[in-house]
């Protein structure tokens, strides 16, 4: 019996033995994958990597033609490939987590280039006509050698033009194109950088003012080369660009606005509401959960319509606030420094709300005047990843009529602290995590989390002035009423003066604001589903870790365990917290 228990033992410690050394393949083979895609994806957009913190490429931009996108796409079916090769249940907890988010991620890249929809590589608001003026605040210019690399990336916007009108007239031969009502106005975004002097671009901003280590003669030499790069491939691309969008593009834009209108349609835009909300949802239900919760906040709405004593209906009420010049800015600068004195007293709040704050800091911007007119209300940027750059919270002060002043405390929140800067910050300064997760574009979370921090407004004294409240849940149904007319433009056949009248019957948005939310929507398919899908959820969770601890919930607790592994999607997002519930309540 004796000799048996010894064989007995030795053959379950090489049973052990053999199953951590599959542990360890599977483990080490799923590193070795991560680093190989991280490792890829640096050098294939060098942009990203200068903003990451990695300066290997500083003197390169990415190669978008559709042979790139074809060959890319391949490259990614061979990680995948090795990916499917991993035994997920060979994994420790820590590494599936790593495994389901990388394998979430690199499918959606796949899906989306298998529908092809790098053929419509720009929108109303984005695409690299737009961004690339914005380059000077993205890179490092310190030294003499920063500023070769920015003057290569100059010469080289001639060919990223070229490659763009390539895809774009792929676009055109295959179906894939923007609606034309969301083009209307695209040309201010164009001709404002086709400029008589070099001089005059925004580019040209670097060699105004250099650092002080370089001397006169690199800072004459090197003017000398900036000028030469914009005068002879930034300004001519512009051009160029400009004549194949008013030739070409434009001309062989659709009339229709929904994304089940492309070939494929339907099955692309079922693939975005997956994308987007991370959950297994229709579009229909998504368009059902909109509705109930719009009218929801419509009520609490009504609400305080009762409270400050308004002789009238809601339409009365939101045309008032409308309308009403006491409501709105009168200069730029006051709606930027209301909105300075919203985000420094919410500072002081954060430390009832969370154990953990991120190093970083952020400042305030304005929108550029170029994309102004046709951009949102306010936008954020996160900081650069080694730190370097601070993130920033972009306000818009075109058309102040449209700004109103009710509402900056929410969007303040959502865009900068509680909301973005905080909890993207936070995820850039994760140690414990790998690289691709510190930059993880899971978009459920993070614009859940935005909106989900207007509401903590409420708890540390914000939103005190009822039209303020009024704001919040104008902002709230905003993200509501989004959930209707996104799946009902793509999806169930609205029309776009459909949607304008939906959200203009539920919010005190500007008409100016509807309408260029909506023809953002248009543009850019699922994207609006992410916020109120992701902000249920995590109300979700909170709820249900209130109600199984009672007096032992501690919401700096809470926040840290939801911040605490960067944006997952919303399933990762429920196991963690109902993790962190089970061991509170079993300790």
């Amino acid at each position: 019996m004796q000799i048996m228990r010894f064989r007995y033992s030795g053959m379950l410690v090489l049973a052990v033995c053999m199953v951590a050394v599959a542990q360890a393949d599977d483990s080490s083979d799923l590193a070795k994958l991560i680093d190989d895609s991280w490792e890829y994806g640096l050098r294939e957009f060098p942009t990203f990597a200068t903003r990451v913190g990695d300066h290997r490429f500083n003197d390169q931009l990415a190669r978008q033609s559709i042979a790139d996108q074809k060959r890319r796409l391949a490259m990614k079916r061979e990680f995948l490939q090795r990916w499917e090769a991993i035994d997920r249940d060979a994994l420790e907890q820590t590494d599936r987590v790593n495994y389901d988010i990388f394998g979430r991620l690199l499918q959606d890249d796949i899906a989306e280039g298998d529908f092809e929809m790098y053929l419509i590589p720009i929108s109303n608001r984005w695409g690299f006509h737009i961004e690339f003026p914005e380059l000077p605040k993205n890179v490092p210019l310190r030294s003499a050698a920063d500023y070769e690399n920015y003057i290569s990336r100059l010469k080289q916007y001639s060919r990223l033009t070229d490659e763009h009108i390539e895809l774009l007239r792929g676009g055109i031969e295959t179906g894939l194109v923007l609606p034309a009502v969301v083009l209307e106005g695209y040309r201010d975004s164009i001709t404002a950088h086709i400029v008589d002097e070099p001089e005059d671009s925004l580019l040209f901003g670097p060699f105004r003012k250099f650092p002080d280590r370089l001397t006169d003669e690199q800072e004459r030499v090197l003017t000398k080369a900036g000028r030469a790069a914009i005068a002879e491939h930034v300004i001519p691309s512009y051009a160029k660009f400009l004549v194949f969008m008013e030739k070409e593009y434009l001309p062989n834009c659709r009339g229709s606005i929904a994304a089940s209108a492309l070939p494929r349609g339907r099955a692309y835009y079922r693939h975005r509401v997956r994308k987007y909300t991370t959950l297994g949802l229709t579009p229909e239900e998504v368009h059902s959960t909109g509705q109930r919760e719009v009218q929801r906040i419509r009520t609490e709405m009504e609400e305080i319509i009762k409270r400050v004593k308004f002789d009238g209906d809601f339409d009365a009420f939101v045309t008032h606030l409308r309308t009403d010049p006491q409501f709105y800015p009168k200069t730029p600068e006051q709606l930027l420094e209301r909105t300075a004195y919203v985000l420094k007293k919410m500072d002081g709040e954060l430390p009832k709300l969370f154990k953990t704050l991120p190093r970083t800091p952020y400042g305030i911007r304005v929108i550029p005047e170029y994309i102004a007119p046709k951009t949102t209300t306010a936008y954020y940027q996160q900081p650069a990843g080694d730190g370097s750059q601070a993130g920033f919270y972009y306000v818009n002060t075109y058309n102040l009529k449209s700004r109103p002043l009710y509402g900056v405390e929410a969007l303040s929140l959502h865009e900068a602290v509680p909301g973005h800067h905080l909890q993207l910050a936070l995820q850039q300064e994760l140690t414990d995590i790998p690289e691709f997760r510190r930059f993880s574009p899971v978009t459920a979370f993070i614009e859940g989390w935005a909106l989900y921090a207007e509401r903590l407004g409420l708890e540390v004294g914000f939103y005190e002035d009822p039209y303020s409240d009024f704001g919040r849940l104008t902002y709230e149904n905003w993200r509501a009423s989004r959930l209707v007319v996104d799946t009902g433009m793509h999806y169930l056949g609205w029309t776009r003066k459909q949607a304008i009248d939906f959200m203009a019957s539920n919010t005190a948005l500007s008409i100016h604001n509807i309408e260029s939310e909506v023809d953002r929507y248009i543009s850019w398919p699922g994207q609006a589903l992410a916020y109120k899908t992701g902000e249920l959820k995590i109300r979700e969770l909170r709820a249900l870790a209130e109600k199984e601890l009672g007096d032992g919930f501690n919401i700096r607790e809470f926040h840290d365990v939801v911040l605490g592994s960067g944006a997952v999607p919303l399933d990762v997002l429920e196991v963690n917290v109902k993790a962190y519930v089970a061991a509170q309540r079993k300790g």
